[in-house]
């Protein structure tokens, strides 16, 4: 499995690829968002994590223009998976047809639940059975919250 990660700040970087680290994973680490097309373009990706602040461009915003090349035939699907910064992000991540999305800070295993989300495969046509993919995110960070 290959992980494009865009952040720029460090801690999220390390968190990531600490927590999803594993025989047969590898990473490329792109700390500005305007080149996360170019790069999603260039080499096929399993999964995009992509942090809320990426440099100069914002998560949600490169989140579009991937889709938006997608649609156009100029890249392939990635599903991505949204490191947001609040609660109030949630709906911001949804518009953009992010395919989960989790609030920061996070643990390992909601991580994990997250990447599992995002890796069901791209969203249904019907918006209804799209919002329950992402959901499945949001839960699994609700859940790790209570519980800890």
């Amino acid at each position: 499995m290959h992980i494009l990660v865009a952040a720029d700040a460090d801690y999220v970087i390390n968190d990531v690829t600490s927590a999803l680290g594993a025989p047969g994973t590898s990473f490329t680490v792109c700390r500005e968002g305007r080149e996360v097309a170019r790069l999603v373009a260039e080499r096929s990706y399993d999964l995009a994590v992509l942090d809320l602040q990426i440099g100069s461009m914002g998560g949600m915003a490169v989140t579009m223009s991937l889709r938006l090349d997608q649609s156009a035939g100029n890249a392939p699907y990635v599903p991505v998976l949204m490191l947001l910064d609040r609660q109030a992000d949630v709906h911001l991540a949804k518009r953009s047809a992010a395919d989960a999305w989790l609030l920061k800070p996070f643990d390992a295993l909601a991580l994990k639940r997250a990447v599992a989300a995002a890796l069901a495969g791209p969203p249904a046509d019907d918006p209804a059975e799209a919002d329950t993919a992402a959901d499945s995110a949001e839960t699994a960070e609700e859940e790790a919250v209570s519980a800890g």
